[in-house]
């Protein structure tokens, strides 16, 4: 029996790759290298390059490999681009996943565990905000993940698919070995942005709005390294092979921290100041987003290890340094 990795050649999906076969998982990578790179797949994993909106091809990989589990990363994660081109994020994100989820059911596969967002809660009304709380999204993004949320819940119902939606905070870092990180060359994330300005690989960063209500004007975020998120996707599927209850689990520290906050951080890490630029607020952005992450913990056993912005940080640091000596190889 074999688990699929949806998105495995991605930034996250390729952490999830590296934790199944340390663990001695046979694992099946599914992946159209749109925004992945085949060299960050280990190498113990099978490669299959395509798209999980194609059923024929998912329905094959699963009958042929004996896949039991999917862990599905695949999907768009840009909020600001959500808003300007949504029907792309829902055929991506949500129709894309409802062919998938529709393959798992049609070949009887076990576990299935999706890769949400704290996009779902929009802008909470209170700090932290917990999996109880009532989802309201406010960009395209948080709208499509929601409804793939609602078509797992329904599936589970309807046809027994057991499933586990881990729902993302502000993921950075990268693995603690130096086997993978965020490559995405122009990725949107705050740390991977501020670590690439500092090392002169982008001349200025923005900061986008410094009017919320929040203690210094700029956003909060919940900021989770990768490998303690992954750890928690280890959590979900041994959980669900014990026969655990399918359910939602917010994945983060509880506690957040500022832009101005993180690029303090970058500056404290590198030993040199951060060129950023003051620019509006984008569309999409809540002022403030912390987890309630103690569910996680009491039913999936969650023990977090690297809950340390100045290490997470560090991470992401020597990740850069690395993909400058890689690319100029």
């Amino acid at each position: 029996m074999a688990v699929l990795v949806t998105g495995g050649a991605g930034y996250i999906g390729s952490h999830m790759v590296l934790a199944l076969t340390d663990a001695g998982d046979d694992v099946v990578v599914l992946d159209n290298l749109s925004t992945g790179f085949e060299w960050a797949v280990a190498p113990a994993a099978k490669l299959v390059r395509g798209d999980i909106g194609d059923e024929d091809t998912v329905r094959q990989l699963i009958k042929a490999h004996k896949i039991s589990s999917i862990v599905h990363f695949a999907g768009s994660i840009v909020v600001p681009d959500s808003v300007s081109d949504p029907l792309g994020y829902y055929l991506n994100n949500t129709v894309k996943s409802r062919a998938l989820m529709h393959a798992a059911v049609k070949e009887g596969v076990e576990n299935f565990i999706f890769s949400s967002t704290a996009a779902v809660y929009g802008n909470p009304r209170s700090l932290p905000v917990f999996e109880s709380d009532e989802p309201a999204p406010i960009s395209p993004y948080g709208t499509s993940k929601l409804m793939t949320e609602l078509m797992l819940r329904d599936s589970h119902v309807a046809y027994g698919l057991n499933y586990i939606a881990l729902r993302y905070f502000n993921v950075a870092g990268a693995d603690p070995k130096g086997r993978s990180g965020q490559s995405t060359p122009r990725a949107t994330h705050l740390i991977k942005v501020a670590a690439q300005t500092v090392l002169g690989q982008r001349q200025q960063m923005e900061v986008f709005g410094t009017d919320y209500d929040t203690p210094d004007g700029t956003c909060i975020r919940d900021y989770i390294h990768v490998s303690d998120l992954i750890a928690a996707h280890m959590d979900a599927l041994s959980h669900l092979r014990k026969g655990g209850q399918s359910g939602i689990f917010n994945c983060g520290y509880g506690k957040g921290y500022s832009v101005f906050e993180v690029i303090k951080a970058v500056e404290r890490a590198s030993g040199k100041p951060v060129n950023a630029k003051i620019g509006p607020r984008r569309a999409g952005d809540p002022a403030g987003i912390v987890a309630g992450a103690q569910k996680v913990r009491d039913i999936l056993g969650w023990q977090p290890k690297y809950d340390n912005l100045d290490f997470i940080v560090k991470s992401a640091l020597d990740w850069e340094r690395h993909l400058e000596r890689r690319n100029a190889a």
